[in-house]
This record gives structure tokens, sequence and C-alpha cells, in this order.
């Protein structure tokens, strides 16, 4: 009898557990795809923080999460994200200067009785770095130090940090002693204080992943993958271990702008770890931003000018934790559901109750990974998105490329030198096709810039023995290029630069156009060697370009080099491996396409990307594509149609004349 007991009491341990299973599986709703589980042990006012998988599944603002315990029954629930206090900024009260022999003091009335945590000076200054000092005080006469050996500094290419961190106080005066021992005074035309704030707001540090660098000139763009969208990000903290540099440095996230996806900025700071001489080390290695991100990347951008770029160990991401605050009715089996793009926001009368949020503590809860929700199809990425729109007949279209699609889901194509030189400058002309039916995108304007390495060749000046001149040959026509780059062995000269470019137009002839050029170029044996920037105004028509300057007198410079650039522009569209697709381009008379993406841009921009690639150019249709005349063959069109029309018209005008008398 024993025996039976014990053989029967785990079987109904295992009946009980299948029967709460399937309860909870059918009592969940079946229009949310996501379901998320944690467990409470007793019941009341429960505080939980979102996990980062949660922010993830679910909407920007949360529309779609939803809250059911067990027996199915709708828990009502606030969401709290705690944020900062709003910091009071105001104009200094008063403002006195006076210079010393090797100081600038400067005694500030802060016009604020509460306490302040900072100062910012303000003056027109474009070039320096100091050390400041600062003194606080309650009646003008008992002072006490407050900050030593602060650095301030502004640089050409646009870093600046003037603002002086204080520790938090009622300080009815300042007085801020610069030092001026090493650089000649600066003038100051002002003061900003900055209130303390109240309590600090609660973060958790996130790290995001460096998915791709690219050393634009003068500025490296980092692209993050945050792991999750719809973070609500503070600050930005970049690590290195370069030991003193000054930067400036700027946020980005990915902005829908109707069929388009451009890099929108959101914040901007400097940083910076300097020493200067004879004071401790500062440094500022965070970007403040307090902005929700509703893609799973962003972008940054350091702006290095001369010097070379930062090595970048690692970036974390200050997020503000978002907490959901509801009163449990029992111990036992909660569920969050997420993942209904149709469904509005919630309303409950949970909000009515004025509850002291910040005061609950938070419970340690543990909650489950998404899974399917049972009672829903299987989820896929842009599940409203047709995999095809509207039909099209290509036949006019000149130029196509195979795309390999290796992972199912958000394709990224980036656009080679082919597609650059024969689409459009603004792509209207492009079409992503499966068969005969348009696969919608969304263009990608990227801040990316792609080097290309042309051929540079002495190019013979007869008419002007003074003049050097060299010839630029790219591997296409018509490149985008935007930017070169030239790099010189000669040590000392002074020269101004000319950028042409020659080709043959619509009717044969042969065109010569200026399209960057007149700058001056220095060079002296005790400065560093640097690159010489031309920009292009415009794109070009032919495969060369001609770089030339007037010698004078003087020998001829030896260039050691060109380095060209152009923009990266990219497609983003939803495709399977199994799909063969096509990428044409080259119809100079095709309008812009116009999709609907738009409708699903945060689903969009919150899917992870694949590479896919383009697999090599086949022309289709030279005649129809070509966007620069083929030399001589517009000219023999033109003038052939010339030669008729003059011989119409000269029969026209001899029936008109009139005939001569008879003899």
């Amino acid at each position: 009898m024993k025996r039976r007991r014990d053989l029967l009491l785990p079987l109904l341990w295992a009946t009980a557990l299948a029967g709460a299973a399937l309860r909870a599986e059918a009592v969940l709703p079946d229009a949310w795809a996501q379901d998320q589980d944690f467990t409470l042990g007793t019941n009341g006012l429960v505080k939980i923080s979102l996990p980062l998988t949660t922010l993830n599944a679910a909407r920007p603002a949360l529309e779609d999460l939803r809250l059911y315990d067990e027996a199915g029954r709708e828990q009502p629930y606030l969401i709290e994200v705690p944020v900062p206090a709003a910091k009071r900024v105001a104009n200094a009260k008063s403002f006195q200067i006076s210079l010393n022999a090797s100081t600038t003091l400067i005694t500030l009335g802060t016009g604020l009785s509460q306490p302040i945590a900072g100062v910012t000076l303000e003056t027109p200054a474009q070039k320096f770095i100091k050390a400041v000092r600062v003194e606080g005080s309650a009646n003008d006469l008992d002072w006490q130090l407050l900050a030593q050996g602060q650095p301030i500094f502004r640089e050409p290419y646009g870093a600046s940090h003037t603002f002086i961190a204080l520790p938090a106080g009622p300080y009815a005066w300042l007085r801020v002693t610069v030092d001026d021992q090493r650089s000649p005074p600066i003038p100051f035309t002002g003061a900003t204080i900055h209130a303390a704030a109240g309590a600090a707001a609660p973060v958790d540090w996130v790290p995001a992943t460096v998915v791709e660098r690219d050393e634009n000139p003068g500025c490296t763009r980092l692209a993050l993958n945050l792991g999750a969208a719809n973070l609500n990000v503070a600050e930005v903290h970049l690590q290195t271990t370069q030991p003193l540099f000054m930067r400036q440095a700027a946020l980005a996230m990915p902005q829908i702008n109707g069929d388009s996806l451009t890099e929108q900025t959101i914040a901007q700071g400097a940083l910076f770890r300097v020493a200067v001489a004879g004071q401790s080390p500062a440094e500022k290695l965070s970007v403040a931003l307090e902005k929700v991100i509703p893609a799973r990347e962003m972008y940054v951008f350091i702006t290095n000018g001369d010097s070379p770029p930062l090595p970048i160990t690692s970036v974390r991401l200050a997020c503000r934790p978002v907490y959901l605050v509801f009163l449990a009715p029992h111990a036992g089996i909660f569920h969050l559901l997420t993942g209904n793009p149709k469904c509005a926001a919630p309303v409950y009368d949970l909000a009515a109750l004025n509850l002291n949020v910040p005061a609950i503590a938070v419970a340690p809860v543990t909650v489950g990974p998404p899974v399917d929700n049972a009672a829903y199809h299987a989820p896929e990425v842009l599940p409203g998105l047709a995999p095809a729109g509207a039909a099209l007949d290509v036949a006019a279209w000149g130029c196509r490329q195979p795309v390999k699609i290796s992972r199912p889901g958000v394709q990224q194509i980036e656009f080679d030198p082919a597609v650059l030189a024969h689409a459009r400058p603004d792509f209207a002309d492009v079409r992503l096709m499966h068969g005969s039916n348009q696969v919608p995108y969304i263009l990608q304007r990227t801040s990316i810039s792609r080097r290309l390495d042309p051929v540079l060749a002495i190019a013979p000046a007869p008419k002007n023995p003074k003049m050097s001149r060299w010839t630029i040959t790219f591997p296409r026509a018509g490149l985008p290029v935007t930017r070169l780059a030239c790099k010189v062995r000669t040590p000392l000269f002074e020269r101004t630069m000319w950028l042409e470019e020659e080709f043959t137009d619509e009717r044969g002839d042969q065109q010569l156009l200026q399209v960057g050029g007149g700058a001056g170029w220095r060079q002296t044996p005790n400065q560093p060697v640097a690159d010489f920037a031309l920009s292009l105004a415009t794109r070009m028509k032919s495969a060369t370009l001609i770089l030339e300057t007037d010698n004078g007198d003087n020998p001829p410079i030896d260039l050691g080099g060109v380095t060209a650039f152009y923009p990266v522009t990219r497609l983003l569209c939803k495709a399977n491996p199994q799909e063969v697709l096509y990428l044409y381009y080259g119809q100079p008379r095709a309008g812009a396409p116009s999709y609907d993406l738009s409708l699903v841009a945060n689903q969009l921009l919150a899917a992870e990307k694949q590479p896919a690639t383009l697999m090599g150019e086949e022309s289709l249709k030279p005649a129809a594509w070509a966007g620069n005349a083929v030399p001589g063959k517009g000219g023999m069109i033109f003038w052939g149609v010339l030669f008729v029309v003059m011989v119409v018209l000269l029969v026209i005008i001899a029936r008109l004349l009139p005939k001569p008398p008879p003899v």
C-alpha cells in the first residue's frame, strides 16, 4: 500500500503541473506574440524592474505591454521611469574681472539660494587651455577651496569645455582664478551658474558592441549595437587608453524621413583627458543624452582634426531603469505579454491612487526570457510587411546585380561603385526586384566615407613649362567622389592647386570644367607633413580629373599619391535566402518609388540587420542607361540632325524665293 502511495504521489504532482501549464496556455490572450513569466512569493504592492528583453520585445512606449496572472486575469499596473530632477541654470548676478601678473581673477555673485553644483565661463577665445581654481563663500569674506587645477579649453575644430563641476553647496559668491603663467590671458564675458539637482536618478550600466568603425577624414564613426531597442539612455561612456587628448563627440540615431533613413544628431559634448602642467590629470569620457533610442543601433562621431584616431576599448551605456508597479492579488506565477503591433495603450485606474512609487522597494524578481505565446503564430521580422510590392516592367533599365542573402530578416545592402556610377545621383531609379515584383525598401544615407585609390600620373603641360600637371584616373566614370587627399614628398613649398575635369558632352564636344581648387597649400620643414584636401562641388562626369599648379620660378613639387573618398549609401529591406533578388538601376527617366515602409519604421529600426552582398554588374541596355555620352556618338547624332534640318530649310527657302523672269 505504501509503495502504491509512493508511486501515486509523483503522478499526481505531474498531473497537477501539466494541468497548470495547460491552463496557463489556455487563458493567455492570443493577440500577443511573446510571453515572459515570473514568480511572486507574496501578495501586495509590488515593484519590479523590467529587463532589457522586455523593452526590446515591446513597442517603444510600452503600449502593448500587458500583465496577467495564471488564471488569465489582466492586472492593472503603473510604469515609472526615474528621471533626473531639472537643474536650474541662471546667469551670474554679478561679474567682476581683474588681471594680475600671472592670473585672471573672476568674482561672481551667484544670485541663487539653493545649492550650486557648477559654473560655466563664457569667452569668445577660440583656442586655449587653462587651469582654474574655484573658491566659494557665503559672505564674500571667508573663502573655501572647491576645485583646484580643473581644465578649461577650446580647440578650433570644435572641442570645448568651459564648465567647472563643484561640490554642491550654498555659495552666494564664487571666486575663479585662471592660471595665465604658460599662455596669454583670454577675455571672459560672463558666467552661468548651475544649481544642484536633488537625489541622483538611478542608472543601469549596459555594455554596447562596436559593430562598425569607419575612419572618415578627420572623424571617427562608431556604429553601436545596443543589444536591445527602446533603451532610455542617460549617457554614453567611452573608454580609451590614450593618455592625453581633447575631442568633440556627437551622438546620432537612425531617423526615418519618408522612404529614406538618415542619421540624426541627438547630443554633443567634449571628451578629454588633460593634464595641465603642474596640476593633477582630469578627464571626461561621457556624453550626456537622456533620450529613448527606438532602434538597436546608435552612432558616435569623434572629431579628430589633425590628431590620430582614439583607440576605443569599450563603450557602456548608462540606462534609466523602467519599473512596473502593480497590486498582486496573490502569490504565484504572472505573465508579461508583448508583441502586439495594433493594440492601443491601456488605461488603468491605478494611476489615480497617487502612490508614492519612488518609495516602493524594488522586488528581487527574475523575469524569464521571452518565449513564443503558444496561442500565437510564430513571430517573424516585420510580419506586417508584404514580401513583394507592385509589378514593374524593367525592360528600360540598363543594369542589374544579383543580391546574395545569407540569413532571413532585415537586409542591409551597400551600393558598390558600379551602382554609384550608373544610377541616378538621387537613386530614384533604383529598384529591388523579386521576379516581376518590386521589393519595398528604405534608402539609408550614411555619414561613412569609403576610400578609393585612383591612379596618379604626371601629365605634360607643353604650353606652360612652369606648370605642373597630373591626371587622376578612377576605375569608373561618374563616381560621386566628394573629397581628394593629396600626399607630398617636397618639404618646402607654397602653391595654389586647381582641380579640373575634361569630358565629352552630349554633342561630342570636349569640355573643361573646374570642379575644385583655387586653394593654397603650404608646407615647411618644421611642421608635420599633412595631406592636402580638395572638395568636389559636382559629381564626376568622366573617369579622369586633372590637378595642376603654377610653380613660378620654383622647382616642381613631388606628389606621393592621391586618395579619394565617396559617401556610402545603403538599402534596407526584408528578404529571405530562398528569394532570388536583383538590384536594378540605370534608368534616367524613372520616377522615385513610394513605398509604405514608414508604417513599420519602428519595427525596421529595432530589427537586427543582416549584411547582403551585390554579386557583380550585368549590363542590359548600355545605350539606355549610360549617364555620360559615348565620345563622338552624341556629336555625330547632333551634326547629322542639324544637317538634315539645314537641308530642309534650304529647300523651303528655295521654294519661297520668287522665280527669275523668263528671258
